[in-house]
């Protein structure tokens, strides 16, 4: 069975075989999608996976559905109200209010002050069901369309009404065994256009702020369903998704439509970072693995890590700094926008999985130890 590293897949010492953990007929995520994650003062301390600057708010998702917010720089962390116990992988907000955060269980919830509370919008159940109705669609389509079909058109019907059984069988199993995949990354283009992604190939949409939630699997030719681990989108408004295998997608159009990339690796990609005021981009992943495009995605340049630590989350600092985390302590820096690098290990060597500019020479780092204050050495403050 394939296995991924999920948001915090992305360290060799954190990396949860989720082939065990989130796939198994043997558990239920029933009691943790309706469970309130459990309240710890120390929470800070412990496995974070994604942390995002607001104005005048810090917040950051990790374990057991544990959000945390901070309204003094980092110097005090509080806990959120939160209406799941499961892990939550990512978090985006669309303005200062608005938020979303994805995580295990096909989870997604939204906070409307801030990160202060939390509910739920959306869960692997309804997801499951979601794509076992467009899937019924398509096959009562095709059968359709097979009846009225020439003797020459109704081999390739045929064909295609195969697959399209197949696929609903698929679905059907899946909502057998729950809500067992997990989304692993959201982007909101703005307080009502967002996408969420995830394991095996799920990509869903929303128009009207997470009211609903529409499949969008289809819209990219993903047939071996693999992982998709992250989306971004360029300052120029190009949206683009990676994943496992080396898979990625781009949108010039609001995520509606969605070609092919031609990838330059065939590896699991981590990451991808907006780093200019154009259609800049870095992707990264595995072994090290970066690649910076300059036209949105289409064509991609590798870049000198000057490690081969798997390479998991990055922040721009909206001039020409850019900082990427990853394992074992790893922490990248360029001042030149992305065409060089130089490594420092951290000494914890701890994985990181997330990190943000503060301001000026100081950063937010969030992973396997929690939430560290750094400077843009990678050192602590």
């Amino acid at each position: 069975m394939r296995s991924i590293l999920c948001r915090f897949a992305r360290t060799s010492a954190l990396a949860l075989a989720l082939g065990g953990s989130w796939s198994s007929n043997s558990f239920s995520f029933e009691d943790v999608l309706d469970t309130p994650a459990f309240s710890s003062e120390i929470a800070y301390q412990h496995l974070l996976l994604d942390v995002q600057i607001l104005t005048s708010r810090w917040v950051a998702v990790g374990e057991k559905g544990h959000i945390l917010f901070s309204e003094d720089t980092g110097k005090t962390w509080q806990q959120a109200d939160v209406p799941v116990s499961v892990l939550l992988t990512a978090v985006h907000f669309a303005s200062d209010s608005m938020g979303w955060a994805v995580g295990h269980g096909g989870v997604i919830l939204v906070s409307t002050d801030g990160g202060l509370t939390w509910t739920k919008q959306f869960d692997g159940n309804e997801a499951n069901q979601s794509i076992i109705r467009q899937a019924e669609k398509y096959v009562a389509e095709l059968e359709a369309d097979l009846e009225s079909a020439t003797e020459d058109e109704a081999g390739d019907i045929e064909y295609e009404l195969e697959e399209a059984l197949f696929s609903l069988e698929d679905a059907e199993i899946d909502a057998e065994v729950g809500a067992s995949k997990p989304f692993l990354d959201v982007y909101f283009i703005n307080e009502q256009k967002g996408f969420v992604v995830g394991a095996y190939g799920f990509l869903f949409a929303t128009n009207d702020g997470g009211q609903t939630w529409d499949n969008y699997g289809d819209r990219v030719e993903n047939f071996d369903r693999f992982h998709l681990n992250a989306i971004g989108q360029t300052a120029n408004e190009s949206l683009i998704i990676a994943g496992e295998a080396g898979v990625m997608f781009r949108s010039q159009d609001g995520g509606d439509t969605w070609e092919t990339v031609d990838s330059p690796y065939d590896g699991s990609w981590f990451g991808i970072l907006s780093i200019d005021e154009a259609d800049g981009a870095l992707a990264f992943g595995l072994r090290g693995n970066l690649y910076k495009t300059t036209d949105g995605g289409a064509v991609w340049e590798q870049i000198d890590s000057k490690t081969t630590s798997t390479l998991m989350g990055a922040s721009f600092d909206g001039d020409a700094g850019i900082t990427i985390a990853g394992n074992s302590g790893v922490i990248l820096t360029s001042r030149d926008g992305g065409d060089s690098f130089q490594e420092m290990i951290r000494e914890d060597r701890l994985g990181n999985v997330s990190v943000a500019y503060v301001d000026d020479g100081e950063l937010v780092l969030v992973g396997e130890s929690g939430v560290n204050l750094i400077n843009s050495f990678g050192q602590n403050l």
